[in-house]
């Protein structure tokens, strides 16, 4: 689940700056999926400290990966609509073979690395 500090805000820009889905929405929090993969918001509580947004710290401690056909396709469409720190993606030698690998930062202060390959379909 990602604390942002505008919930209507960031459900706006993940399903048009990401294609992400919307799978429910309770004015605060809200459940979506890119891809399939299903993720979470909530909305940062005032005077809650243990749960502040990234952009409220200015920072983040988490980084979320999602793997889809062409990282660039994804990375540029989420710069097109404010993404910042933006990485081209690049070519890495795995254990799962060539992978091609890349980020951004949303609106919100989340890092997002997207690549190509998953390491989970790996096996070795």
């Amino acid at each position: 689940m990602l604390i942002v500090s505008d919930a209507s805000a960031a459900v706006s820009w993940y399903r048009t700056a990401l294609g992400a889905a919307e799978l429910w929405n309770l004015d605060g929090v809200a459940g979506l999926h890119l891809g399939g993969a299903p993720f979470f918001l909530h909305e940062a509580v005032p005077g809650k400290k243990s749960e502040p947004s990234p952009t409220e710290v200015g920072l983040t401690t988490t980084r979320i990966e999602v793997f889809v056909d062409n990282a660039d396709d994804l990375i540029d469409r989420a710069a097109r609509h404010g993404a910042t720190n933006v990485e081209r993606a690049t070519m890495h030698e795995t254990p799962w073979g060539a992978h091609w690998q890349g980020g951004f930062t949303d609106p919100f202060g989340h890092r997002w690395s997207v690549g190509d390959r998953t390491p989970l379909e790996w096996s070795s």
